[in-house]
């Protein structure tokens, strides 16, 4: 309706002033006046860089007719003298939903109950998350009070949208006008389209239910607009065409954080699509990964606030990571700048648009240039909306929306006295209101006190002292006439004295009446502090805001991180006793050389050259742990919202900070296999990892590794543990239907291929790796009836079952197991912890492996992946397994069933140098890592390691030291809260990540 309401005065936004009316008049005559208003003898900051020194501003209706040194003005032009005061173009934010009521969740548990699988319109995208239909202007209400808090910030215009879904419509361009109406006001429409991770509130669609999901979807999303475009849709889809419709304006991508910045990003890179990425503050820690996005960032200034470190117990809930935030974050816009990335800045995430300017000033203060500021906040944006010439600017013909200021405006002391918007003006402080913030020395019958007028001139706050003592003090202004009432520092008595004055234009000197508490009046003396007092203000107050150092940025930038990365160094193991994993068994006092990442040389007496020398004697080297089933280093685990989701893939959200990488490091696992959890029949495509510490999440993928998925069996697909009873499958019979039904479908699909006429599908890609023997399936089982049903499934369709993992009925079918070609990745002796693993026995690695299986001992837990060497070590006792063949169950084995066993799992000349270097016998209890080295890089060493301890304490030190200084100088302080780790594993069904940012 608002539409329709408002298209015939947007149609005719830009036409000039002299335009025919078109609007019936029934409110008086119809004579109208034409006003200019010229403003002289200020200065003009008429974009970032350029300022004209007293200079003139002449603007009508609503515009800027002309801004120069000097020029011609009409004879009826009112005129404003402006002298030593400056003017700045107007703020412009084009990420906000101004005037959008946010949609609020329709609540239920997406678990719980009945979950909503499917749509719930019609003619519209299956996916209700997708939004691209959206539309603003049907939504908008101005908001008048929210208008005036942005004003009062600086802002003149805004881009609203509607905040709601992964792909959540068009922006429109809106001036913040409090006297037009929304004809006036709405200056742009369809400049953007929004889009985020996200789901909408407005529906209860479950998938997806994980950031991994929302990226596949958003692919699937662009294959399916291209497919459309093509015309080879038999239905009308109003999702489709919409999403078409917008690809030509600019795609804003609220991504809220580093990580997700760097997924965004890569959603985009695959379709050709360059997002404008809305950050989330921590891009600093590793700006070089975010240049290389070429991308333009929308920055939230809503920095850390201080926290109340003041209760030693509750501090410990403070991690590093979020204290070294706390003090580097500020610096984000500058490293921005610094580094030529172009951003602009936004009020989103404040929890009041009065906080801009004192974040804004924390920036500057923080490196942050005052011209890369302004261009921030008015040239960059208004040109990424394509209104560079309307907005963020003072020229002819831009929109008169601009501010007058009674000086340099990112200075803390600077008033803002005017702020106009489309020619309207809005006072903030009235610029001709006398001015009495400063510091004086009073005289009242013979006694001098000092008195402190801080605060808007409009609205002063006063302190009075004498000596050590504090006086009550009041002052109100009103007509240039002050009243300063003085109480006594005893709040038992009530006497008080009032000085009453009329307050000169430049009050560095005034006088007035003082009335004593007994009624008689005299007469008192302020004089202005000298400016020599003033400086020693100022110099004593940069030294109490002065701060320790900046802690350095590390890689990652938490606990245990490094201030430079690992570099690869050539080294010579000496005298140590070598677990080769190969033919030559355990070789003793033998010396290993590392060159150029590789194992280059094994045996006696080797020549060091420029390399490394580390003596081994007493200690035992060997191939670094393989973890076949982890679910560390991810941000999630489960996209539970189908019971097929081969399109997701684990390798969209590694997590290159997450601490437990640096702890599998110290317990000697160099590789690990990334695995989607249990949700459904067919999860997520596997990440193999190699644990590079330090990395990005794209470093650490082994690009050498084949393709890997995860498949699950059991209580956890059939939705046992779950109370949902509206989602197939629902019995075990039912799970075996999900996989013959995927692999019918992925046939069909490859036929359709075959014609060359077909959609991109990505789950059905998936599925049709596996049938092609392209992708490899490691399966979560447990029940030995359902273990035989896939395996027939899969020679069914012509392929194997790479893994199965878990597997604790295993030994009951080994025989079939080695006949058909599947691995078993195990516990060494976990049972018990759910109904369907009764029958688990600690001999499963034994018999198994005795029955020809390559078997491997897996973690599927952070906690057991650092003592996997332990783990191993107990199959030597349940079952009689050798030493050197319980090393390969967390080496070899699992390599083999990776398929990356050309590469690592043993100490081979040629093979990558991942390694691990052992206080002791590696199987025993009592032994450490000591130093853990991946292609040739120490990404591990126990002497580093009690550094970096003693170098976290010192810094945690220093930095409750720096909070506790700005409590105690009375700024304010937010409560610790603790912040709980996501430890993930099979079982998680984590929502965290779409339903909580």
């Amino acid at each position: 309706m608002l539409r329709n309401v408002l298209s015939a005065a947007l149609l005719f936004f830009g036409i000039v002033a002299s335009a025919q009316e078109y609007f019936p008049k029934n409110d008086g005559v119809k004579a109208s006046q034409t006003v200019y208003t010229v403003f002289k003898n200020v200065s003009i900051h008429t974009t970032p860089g350029k300022t004209i020194k007293n200079g003139m501003l002449l603007i009508k209706d609503g515009k800027v007719v002309d801004v120069g040194k000097s020029f011609s003005v009409p004879k009826n032009a009112m005129s404003v003298d402006l002298a030593g005061k400056e003017i700045y173009p107007s703020f412009v934010d084009i990420y906000s939903h101004f005037g959008i009521e946010k949609p609020k969740s329709e609540g239920g548990s997406p678990f719980g109950g009945n979950p909503q699988y499917g749509s719930s319109r019609e003619g519209y995208y299956w996916n209700d998350h997708i939004r691209p239909t959206n539309d603003p202007l049907e939504e908008f209400k101005f908001d008048k009070k929210s208008a005036d808090a942005m004003i009062k910030a600086g802002f003149g215009a805004v881009v609203t949208h509607v905040p709601d879904g992964i792909v959540r419509g068009t922006g429109m361009v809106v001036a913040l006008n409090e006297k037009g109406n929304n004809g006036d006001r709405i200056l742009k429409t369809n400049v953007a389209q929004y889009n985020s991770f996200q789901k909408s509130a407005r529906s209860k669609q479950l998938y997806p239910t994980s950031r991994m999901g929302a990226m596949a979807l958003l692919r699937q999303l662009n294959h399916d607009a291209t497919w459309y475009a093509g015309g080879n849709a038999e239905n009308k889809d109003l999702t489709l065409e919409a999403y078409n419709k917008n690809k030509s304006l600019p795609q804003i991508f609220d991504a809220g954080g580093l990580l997700d910045d760097m997924r965004a990003d890569k959603v985009g890179d695959q379709f050709g699509i360059q997002y404008i990425i809305v950050g989330g503050g921590d891009e600093y820690q590793r700006i070089k990964d975010i240049k290389a996005t070429g991308a333009t960032y929308i920055l939230p200034i809503d920095f850390q606030e201080t926290y109340d470190v003041s209760d030693p117990y509750l501090t410990d809930y403070v991690s590093l990571e979020d204290m070294k935030h706390w003090q580097q974050g500020p610096t984000n816009p500058a490293m921005f700048a610094k580094n030529e990335i172009p951003f602009v800045l936004t009020t989103n995430g404040l929890k009041s648009p009065k906080e801009f300017k004192g974040n804004l000033m924390k920036a500057v203060k923080h490196g942050l240039s005052k011209e890369d500021a302004l261009a921030a906040l008015t040239t960059v944006p208004a040109q990424l909306i394509g209104m560079q010439n309307s907005l963020g600017t003072l020229k002819k013909g831009a929109l008169a929306n601009f501010m007058i200021t009674s000086g340099d405006l990112f200075e803390k002391d600077t008033k803002v006295y005017e702020h106009w918007v489309q020619g309207n003006k809005t006072v903030i402080t009235d610029m001709n209101a006398v001015d009495l913030t400063g510091k004086y020395t009073l005289n009242v019958q013979g006694q001098q006190y000092d008195l402190a007028i801080t605060g808007d001139a409009s609205k002063p706050k006063a302190e009075v002292t004498q000596g050590d003592l504090k006086l009550g003090g009041k002052v109100s202004l009103n007509n240039d006439w002050m009243n300063l009432v003085m109480t006594s520092a005893d709040t038992t008595k009530k006497e008080f004295v009032r000085l009453i004055a009329k307050i000169p234009a430049n009050p560095k000197n005034f006088s007035g009446k003082a009335v004593l508490p007994n009624g008689t009046e005299t007469s008192f003396t302020a004089t202005q502090k000298p400016e020599e007092d003033k400086e020693k203000d100022d110099e004593k107050k940069k030294k109490d805001e002065k701060k320790l150092d900046m802690l350095p940025i590390t890689y990652p930038n938490n606990a245990y991180g490094y201030e430079k990365l690992p570099q690869q160094q050539d080294m010579l193991f000496k005298n140590v006793t070598v677990w080769t994993n190969e033919a030559e068994g355990i070789l003793e006092q033998t010396d290993v050389l590392v060159k150029d990442g590789k194992i280059a040389k094994i045996g006696k007496n080797l020549s060091a050259g420029r390399a490394t020398v580390i003596d081994g004697t007493g200690k035992h080297l060997t191939p670094g742990i393989v973890d076949e089933h982890s679910h560390i280093a991810a941000s999630a685990i489960n996209e539970a919202g189908h019971n097929n989701t081969a399109e997701v893939r684990m390798k969209d959200v590694v997590d290159p900070t997450d601490v437990d990488i640096y702890r599998n490091l110290a317990g000697g696992v160099t590789s690990i296999q990334l695995l989607h959890g249990s949700a459904n029949p067919v999860g997520g495509r596997s990440a193999i990892l190699k644990l590079k510490w330090g990395s990005s999440a794209e470093e650490m993928i082994n690009k050498d590794a084949p393709g890997f998925i995860k498949f699950a069996l059991g209580e956890n697909v059939k939705q046992a543990n779950w109370n949902s009873y509206s989602r197939f499958p629902q019995t075990r019979m039912g799970v075996e239907q999900v996989f013959v039904d995927a692999f019918t479908r992925a046939k069909e699909y490859e036929a359709k291929k075959a014609t060359g006429n077909y959609r991109m599908d990505e789950e059905l890609e998936t599925m049709l790796e596996i049938i092609n023997s392209e992708r490899f399936v490691s399966c979560h089982s447990y029940v030995q009836s359902e273990i035989n049903m896939l395996m027939k499934v899969a020679e069914r369709f012509g392929f194997n079952i790479n893994t199965f993992t878990h597997i604790l009925e295993g030994y009951k079918v080994a025989d079939k197991m080695a006949a058909h070609g599947a691995g078993g990745s195990t516990f060494s002796d976990w049972w018990a912890y759910k109904y369907e693993v009764k029958d688990a026995i600690p001999y499963n690695a034994a018999i198994m492996h005795n029955a020809g299986v390559v078997t491997a001992i897996n973690s599927d837990d952070a906690e057991m992946s650092r003592r996997l060497n332990q783990e191993a070590a107990k199959s030597v006792k349940y079952g009689g397994i050798s030493e050197e063949d319980a090393l390969k169950f967390v080496t070899l084995n699992p390599a083999k069933l990776l398929h990356i066993d050309d590469k690592v799992g043993s100490v081979k000349v040629g093979k990558d140098a991942d390694l691990v270097l052992w206080s002791g016998h590696p199987l025993h209890v009592a032994t450490k890592a000591e130093k853990t080295v991946i292609e040739g890089k120490l990404y591990f060493d126990i002497e580093n390691d009690a550094k970096q301890r003693a170098k976290i304490k010192q810094q945690r030190n220093q930095l409750i030291a720096a909070m506790l200084q700005e409590k105690n100088a009375g700024l304010k302080t937010v409560p610790v809260k603790g912040k709980d780790k996501m430890r993930f594993h099979c079982d998680s069904v984590e929502t965290h990540d779409v339903f909580k940012k």
